[in-house]
């Protein structure tokens, strides 16, 4: 099931607030949208999972760096949010 705008936009949020929880069972719905893949290895790092953060990073075409920065990410996933939204 593809996440709808309102759903990923509550799963940053979520991200934001530093609640992983909520926001994995957000993302988790949703394992074919590079955005939702992107949040789910987010999801991953602050569970301090960096394998699986490296997978869902890989699948959502995603670079994983060395020393990630979890704000930094999830500013980013953000902006692509954002400007998919503005697209639609």
């Amino acid at each position: 099931m593809r996440l709808g705008t309102g759903e990923l936009h509550k799963a940053i949020a979520a991200l934001e607030a530093g609640d992983w929880r909520s926001a994995h069972e957000i993302v988790q719905q949703d394992e074919e949208s590079p955005l939702a893949c992107w949040g789910h290895g987010i999801v991953h790092l602050m569970e301090g999972d960096e394998s699986n953060a490296r997978y869902w990073f890989r699948k959502a075409g995603q670079p994983f760096r060395e020393r990630p920065s979890i704000p930094e990410e999830i500013s980013a996933l953000k902006s692509a949010a954002e400007m998919k939204r503005t697209k639609a």
